[in-house]
């Protein structure tokens, strides 16, 4: 059983095709059998009126001379037999036309019967000429001949319909086509890209609308943002104010409450901070860069900071990305590995043109139902990372945010044995990584 074809560009072709084949099929079975019956009548009117001609020469030639001559009067659909059996025959039937055109023009004097004839052969039409010689004409009524070059002609106009079909839906729909292409590409973290408002008046329409809405979305995510660096930059003054205070304070005990709640508050305000720089990382330009040093660098820099952090693997060729970004991504992922586990892992390697970079621990690990939504901002895992060990919520989140800003894909898993795997994975090839975000930029 055939289906249906999914998209709205295969439907309109299959449904403007199948209906402009049906109607030129309609118009050629009628044209033809027009043509079948106006050709039939004109042979019957043309062997009646050659009958009645051959016969009124045998009535004037001798007897004996006749048979002679039924050679020279048969033609290609019909001939003579004169005397002999003739089987068993009867009056014509009324809607017998080859019988009537004959009767016709033969007049009133003779009367033509129908013969008995075998379901495969010839009609057989007889008459009694005057001296009562049975003249039997057997005919059989030739088909309409077919030009050898109309299945061409057909096949060449059924290949117009189809590529006509194929072009009017492909300019109708491929407007259609950018905007469901803009609408994938949509993305808090992208600039918006205008969709072109062409093609017919509703499309164009659509596009308009499509435009206004993805323009009112972009100001208010904006607005968002600005509001959020905003609210977080100005806090970071009084809570500054608040920690000069809590050191004069005479109550060690009171006073390391009140430090350790500030800085908890100033870190959250950090985080708030960077999370709104991070919807921004497309606009950090594209450069090219060695990957490679960039994650020796920043191994080298926990190292030094007495942090067990390893690196496996390598690039082994130059990428066009986002530097500063991929930073951002790779340590954050480490620290939270470092936060949960006291130890990380990066894994690095190039294969079937992409790049992964995974950062695993032996932490308690995230569960399954549960690693998608720690990517979103402020959520915290509170039993197997609770407040005590846990974050502001925000670590993951950021580094989900410039993952999509450069192109790339953030996935995490649970690992055999226990521990997290956080997969970045975005182009190999050189160019790709920052095509890719100008794309979407």
């Amino acid at each position: 059983m055939m289906r249906a074809p999914r998209t709205l560009f295969g439907r309109l072709v299959a449904i403007l095709l199948c209906g402009l084949v049906a109607a030129q099929a309609l118009t050629f079975g009628l044209l033809w059998y027009e043509r079948m019956t106006a050709s039939r009548t004109m042979m019957y009117a043309y062997m009646g009126r050659d009958v009645a001609s051959s016969v009124a020469m045998l009535e004037r030639l001798p007897a004996g001379e006749r048979g002679a001559w039924l050679a020279t009067l048969e033609r290609r659909n019909y001939h003579y037999r004169l005397g002999g059996p003739v089987g068993q025959r009867g009056p014509a039937p009324a809607d017998d036309a080859a019988a009537a055109s004959l009767a016709q023009w033969l007049g009133p004097r003779y009367r033509v019967d129908v013969a008995a004839t075998p379901p495969d052969g010839p009609r057989r039409l007889v008459i009694d000429l005057r001296d009562g010689t049975p003249l039997a004409i057997d005919f059989a009524p030739a088909g309409m001949p077919l030009a050898q070059w109309l299945p061409l002609l057909l096949a060449a106009q059924l290949g117009v319909l189809g590529l006509s079909c194929w072009v009017a839906v492909r300019i109708a729909t491929r407007p259609l086509a950018r905007l469901a292409q803009a609408a994938e590409a949509l993305s808090p973290t992208q600039a918006a890209t205008p969709v072109p408002e062409e093609g017919p008046a509703e499309v164009a329409r659509a596009a308009r609308s499509f435009n206004a809405m993805q323009a009112r979305i972009a100001r208010h995510l904006q607005e968002r943002t600005r509001m959020l660096a905003a609210i977080a930059h100005d806090l970071q003054t009084p809570v500054t104010r608040m920690r000069l205070r809590a050191e004069l304070m005479d109550d060690e005990t009171e006073r390391d409450k009140w430090q350790a709640d500030l800085a908890a508050m100033q870190a959250l305000i950090r985080e708030g901070i960077a999370y709104a720089r991070s919807a921004h990382a497309a606009a950090e330009p594209a450069v090219r860069c060695d990957p490679d040093a960039l994650l020796a660098a920043i191994v080298a820099d926990y190292a030094d900071a007495g942090q067990a952090v390893t690196l496996q693997g390598a690039i082994g060729h130059m990428l066009v990305s986002r530097p500063q970004a991929l930073r951002r991504i790779v340590t954050n992922l480490v620290d939270n590995a470092l936060k949960f586990a006291g130890a990380a892992a990066i894994e690095v390697e190039a294969a079937d043109g992409r790049v992964t970079i995974a950062v695993l621990d032996r932490g308690p690990g995230i569960p399954a139902d549960q690693l998608d939504a720690v990517l979103q901002p402020f959520y915290r895992l509170e039993a197997s990372r609770n407040a005590a060990t846990g974050g502001s919520g925000l670590g993951l989140a950021i580094a989900q945010e410039l993952t999509e800003g450069i192109g790339a894909v953030l996935v995490l898993s649970n690992r055999a044995g226990g521990g997290l795997r956080a997969q970045v994975t975005l182009p190999s090839a050189p160019g790709r990584a920052a095509a890719e975000g100008h794309r979407k930029s």
